[in-house]
């Protein structure tokens, strides 16, 4: 009988991040391409136990095995069984969502992010419709999520997302999530449009540490825009990813989620991906599992403190959960 991950379980395998797996398992259409933020480029497995998942990137060179087991898959790490659970089909790019990238180029050059050094294309609304297709055609498609660099301005880009939001609101009576760069009316008119959860990203609280890691874009915009979004949006119905990993010490991490949550917003503490292309770019160190545990429970304590709760969002990266240490879900 297979044992369900543990959340101190899980933990060690967001800490490392990736996976080799084993010659001679078939993942058949169980993988997935990142074409947005520091996993951009790298292809990834979701593994299901019980209640959790967990999204690790495939690598031949990781501490990590992914072997077969009784019809499922173990996770060995020095030897031992670390995790078992099953691969679990992205229908775009994680379970159960159409999670897809509209602009898969940027003009900004924020450092962790290899997004600006591949300059992918650029989705038309055809595109994303017949991708949306394919997803509800599995059957099991409970949200769109759409995301974005930004390839122009940040004007450019809101309005071509609030195009394709009208496009799939016409078409399918399912929560929308959005994730861009803020723009001037970019909250208003996304709602209006028919997205019903927001998210702007900080990447991190640290004012100085933002200025290196995101130069041309301003902290201070973004905190305004998330602000705004849960007027428009509501409280919870806005969330922001905080990077871990890249310098911060856990009391700037604490500060920020309180800052964030006391708002209405909900922070995803999200491990660093070093991308291969921007390795020694800036000091980018993945969280140790201890470290995630902590903030992870740290932050819940914040969270039901202001009457917030991660599990009830319905798009993008907290009811996915495959890259995180999620409150009110895995802690």
């Amino acid at each position: 009988m297979v044992k369900q991950m543990t959340a101190e379980q899980k933990a060690d395998l967001v800490s490392i991040g990736s996976v080799c797996i084993e010659p001679g398992i078939s993942i058949g259409d169980a993988t997935t391409t990142a074409t947005a933020g520091p996993g951009a480029g790298g292809t990834s497995v979701f593994v299901r136990s019980g209640a959790r998942r967990v999204r690790l990137a495939v690598n031949p060179a990781s501490p990590l095995t992914m072997v077969s087991k009784e019809g499922q898959v173990a996770l060995i790490l020095n030897g031992r069984i670390v995790a078992e659970g099953c691969l679990e089909r992205p229908l775009c790019h994680c379970p159960r969502q159409a999670y897809i990238t509209v602009s898969e180029r940027c003009i900004f050059d924020c450092k962790f992010c290899p997004v600006p050094k591949i300059q992918g294309g650029i989705k038309e609304i055809p595109a994303v419709l017949r991708m949306v297709r394919d997803a509800a055609a599995a059957g099991e498609l409970e949200a769109i999520s759409l995301t974005s660099g930004v390839a122009e301005s940040p004007s450019r880009g809101a309005k071509r997302m609030v195009s394709v939001v009208k496009a799939l609101a016409r078409e399918y009576d399912l929560p929308i999530g959005v994730s861009i760069y803020p723009a001037w009316r970019s909250t208003e008119d996304l709602y209006a449009a028919g997205a019903t959860e927001m998210k702007y990203n900080v990447e991190t609280m640290d004012p100085a540490l933002f200025s290196t890691i995101c130069p041309g874009l301003s902290l201070d915009v973004v905190i305004q825009a998330l602000t705004e979004a849960v007027r428009c949006f509501g409280k919870g119905r806005v969330c922001s990813n905080v990077i871990i990993g890249l310098g911060e010490d856990d009391a700037c991490v604490k500060d920020g989620v309180d800052s964030l949550a006391q708002k209405g917003v909900i922070p995803i503490l999200r491990p660093v991906s070093v991308s291969p292309l921007r390795k020694g770019t800036i000091v980018m160190n993945r969280p140790s599992a201890e470290r995630l545990l902590r903030l992870a429970t740290m932050e819940r304590e914040i969270l039901d403190r202001y009457g917030l709760r991660a599990d009830r969002a319905k798009t993008m990266c907290l009811p996915c959960t495959g890259c995180d240490i999620t409150p009110h879900r895995d802690v």
